[in-house]
């Protein structure tokens, strides 16, 4: 994605996530635990970028597994991408919805990151506008710094979670791969 776009919801984007979850389940039915539809999208009403994320959910023993299940249908493993205990894919088709797949140890702090903000969100409408109105404020400052705009967004995620309970080293942790390098 060359610029930060940020689209008014779009009531198709569960059926985006469904048609992916369909096509990847077959090859990870052995291993997976759950597939999550995670971020902004899978947040109803919420303003996003128009790109579907996935967590593929495996057991810790799990992992090789899951990897060598999803290069067999195609995705491409980029590694954790600088995210510990979360293994980044590339899509193997332009076939499917524009998406990020990701595989995660049950274990993953960046699973619980995703399913908490995810859920607190779908949970609390006025943290949801709150968040939907930050995102394009900041997808208009960083148009073509998508560092800049993750990073505009650490505070506001960061106190979600804090909120959920997250212990302070992993919201430490969050802040520092969140922060420019």
């Amino acid at each position: 994605m060359s610029h930060v776009i940020i689209d008014e919801y779009d009531p198709r984007w569960p059926a985006d996530f469904a048609r992916v979850r369909s096509f990847v389940r077959g090859a990870v039915a052995d291993v997976a635990i759950a597939i999550e539809h995670v971020g902004s999208t899978a947040v109803p009403g919420l303003a996003a970028k128009p790109v579907i994320d996935i967590d593929v959910v495996v057991a810790p023993d799990d992992v090789g597994a899951g990897i060598a299940a999803l290069e067999s249908i195609g995705y491409g493993h980029r590694g954790d991408l600088g995210i510990p205990l979360r293994e980044a894919f590339r899509a193997p088709s332009d076939d499917l919805p524009r998406h990020h797949l990701y595989l995660c140890p049950s274990s993953s702090p960046a699973l619980a990151n995703h399913l908490a903000v995810r859920d607190f969100l779908r949970s609390n409408a006025s943290a949801a506008a709150n968040y939907a109105a930050l995102k394009q404020r900041l997808a208009q400052r960083f148009r073509d710094d998508i560092d800049g705009y993750i990073e505009g967004k650490s505070a506001f995620l960061l106190r979600v979670l804090r909120e959920a309970g997250f212990p302070k080293h992993a919201l430490d942790d969050i802040e520092r791969m969140n922060a420019r390098d």
